[in-house]
C-alpha cells in the first residue's frame, strides 16, 4: 500500500506527519501534534515586539479592549526616530513611554539604552531556537537566524496578541535552500541572500518559510545568518530559518531569557521546492534600483558614482560588519565627493566599536558616526537623499524613494563593498583595493 509522502506510520498505529522547522514550531505553539501547510492555527506567541513607529496604532487599538496586557510577552523598543526628529515622532515616542509606564512593561527600551529593535531582540536574549515571535515590523524575520519562527505582523494583530498572548497563523509551505562551497574573499551573507533573491525574485518565497542548509551556511557566522534571515521578507518570505547549532547555543549562553528547546526538521520533511547554490560562484554583489532582486556583481558597476555611503541597519550594523569596514578604511579617507554615515545597530555594538578602536578608524577616515537609530534606512532623517543623489547602503530595501527623494537611488551591498565604495567615490568591489 502506498501512503502519502508526508506520512510516517510508527508501530502501525500512530500517524504523524514529517514536518519542517516552521511546521514543528507552529504545531508546538498551537498545542497540536502536527500541522500541514495551509492549515489555520491559533498559536501561543513567546514575545510581541513593537517599535516607536508601529506602537502608537497598536496602543490605540489595545486600549479599546479594556484589558491588561500580558506584560511578560511584550517588548517595546524606541528605535526608528531616535532621537525624535520632529513633533510627530516625539508624540509617537511619548505614547510608547506612557504605555510602558501605565502597564509596568519591564521590557521597555528607552533612548540611550536601546538600539535597532531586531538587534536588541537578539542580543538581549528574547530570540532563541524553537520560539514563536511576532513583531510589528517586517524584518522581525531576523530571529530565524537563531532557529526561531519569527515574522512581522500589523499593529492591530500585535495589539490582539498583547491581550490574548496568541495569534492565528496560516501554516506556510517551506522552501529548502542549500548553499555549499566556500565563499570568496569579501563575500558575506548579504551577497548570498542578494544572489538568492536575484534568482527567485521578490515574490519567489511569497508566504513561505525559507530553511537554509549546506556547508557554507554551517561555516557562516551568526552575524551573516542574521543578515540573510533579515532579508527573507525581501523575497516575500513569511520566515527565514536556520537550524540552530553550537554557534547559536554559545551566543545565547548567559544572555538568553528563560529556557528554550531547539527544533529541527524531520529527515523526510516535505518541501515545496529545493534550490542549491555554490557560494564559490557568488561574488560581492550589489542590488541596483529599484528592487533587491535587481542584482549585479559589484565589479561590473565600477562606473557608478555615489554621493553617500551608509553602513548600519538591522541588516548589517553588527560588530562584525563594522570590523570588516574598518579593516578596509584604516589609514584611508572617504572620497571628497562622498559623505559616509556609520550607525552601530545597538548601544552594545557602539560601545564595543569604541573599545576596539573602530569608531576612531571611521572618524579618522572622515565618516560620520551616530548612535543606534533606523532613521536613514527608511528615509526618515539623518542621511535623507536629495533629488538625483545616489547611495550605496548596507540596508535591505532600495525601493523608489526609500531613503529620500523619489528620484534618488539606493544600491544595496555588504559592508565591505560600502566601505570600499566610500573610499573610491564609486561602487567598488573591495578586492580591487587589495
Amino acid at each position: 500500500m502506498l501512503f502519502p509522502l508526508r506520512q510516517i506510520f510508527l508501530m502501525g498505529a500512530v500517524n504523524l506527519l514529517a514536518m519542517t522547522i516552521a511546521e514543528k514550531i507552529l504545531a508546538r505553539a498551537a498545542g497540536k501534534d502536527n500541522v500541514e501547510p495551509g492549515e489555520i492555527v491559533e498559536a501561543e506567541v513567546d514575545y510581541v515586539m513593537l517599535n516607536d513607529v508601529t506602537g502608537l496604532p497598536a496602543f490605540e487599538v489595545f486600549e479599546k479592549f479594556g484589558v491588561e496586557p500580558i506584560k511578560e510577552k511584550v517588548v517595546l523598543i524606541q528605535d526608528h526616530y531616535v532621537p525624535n526628529k520632529d513633533v510627530a515622532s516625539a508624540e509617537q515616542a511619548k505614547a510608547m513611554r506612557l504605555f510602558a509606564r501605565k502597564y509596568g512593561i519591564e521590557n521597555y527600551y528607552e533612548v540611550g539604552v536601546s538600539g535597532i529593535c531586531h538587534q536588541v531582540m537578539i542580543e538581549d536574549g528574547f530570540a532563541a531556537p524553537g520560539r514563536l515571535i511576532i513583531g510589528a515590523d517586517s524584518h522581525t524575520c531576523s530571529y530565524g537566524a537563531l532557529g526561531a519562527f519569527s515574522t512581522g505582523v500589523g499593529s492591530t494583530e500585535a495589539a490582539s496578541a498583547m491581550a490574548l498572548g496568541s495569534l492565528w497563523f496560516r501554516v506556510p509551505e517551506t522552501m529548502k535552500l542549500v548553499v555549499d562551497g566556500e565563499p570568496g574573499r569579501y563575500v558575506m551573507g548579504k551577497d548570498i541572500i542578494l544572489h538568492i533573491i536575484g534568482d527567485i525574485g521578490v515574490d519567489g518565497a511569497l508566504y513561505k518559510s525559507m530553511e537554509f542548509y549546506g556547508k557554507a551556511i554551517e561555516d557562516m557566522s551568526l552575524a551573516d545568518r542574521i543578515s540573510m534571515a533579515n532579508m527573507a521578507i525581501e523575497a516575500g518570505g513569511k520566515a527565514g530559518i536556520f537550524p540552530p547549532d553550537e554557534k547559536v547555543f554559545s551566543y545565547l549562553e548567559g544572555r538568553v531569557k528563560g529556557s528554550y528547546t531547539p527544533v529541527y526538521a524531520d529527515e523526510n520533511a516535505e518541501y515545496i521546492e529545493t534550490l542549491e547554490y555554490n557560494a564559490a560562484d557568488i561574488p560581492p554583489t550589489v542590488a541596483k534600483p529599484y528592487l533587491p532582486s535587481n542584482v549585479a556583481p559589484a565589479a561590473e558597476l565600477g562606473d557608478v558614482a555615489i554621493d553617500q555611503a551608509y553602513l548600519g541597519s538591522c541588516t548589517n550594523g553588527r560588530i562584525e560588519d563594522l570590523r570588516i569596514a574598518a579593516e578596509i578604511m584604516r589609514d584611508r579617507k572617504v572620497h571628497e565627493n562622498v559623505r559616509m554615515i556609520v550607525v552601530p545597530a545597538s548601544k552594545k555594538v557602539y560601545e564595543q566599536a569604541i573599545e576596539e578602536g573602530l569608531v576612531k578608524v571611521f572618524l579618522e577616515a572622515n565618516a560620520y558616526v551616530s548612535g543606534p537609530t533606523c532613521g536613514a534606512c527608511l528615509g526618515g532623517y539623518m542621511g535623507v537623499l536629495a533629488k538625483g543623489e545616489r547611495c550605496i547602503s548596507s540596508t535591505n530595501r532600495n525601493f523608489v524613494g526609500r531613503m529620500g527623494h523619489k528620484d534618488s537611488e539606493v544600491y544595496l551591498a555588504n559592508p565591505a563593498v560600502v566601505a570600499a565604495s566610500a573610499l573610491k567615490g564609486r561602487i567598488t568591489d573591495p578586492r580591487e583595493l587589495s
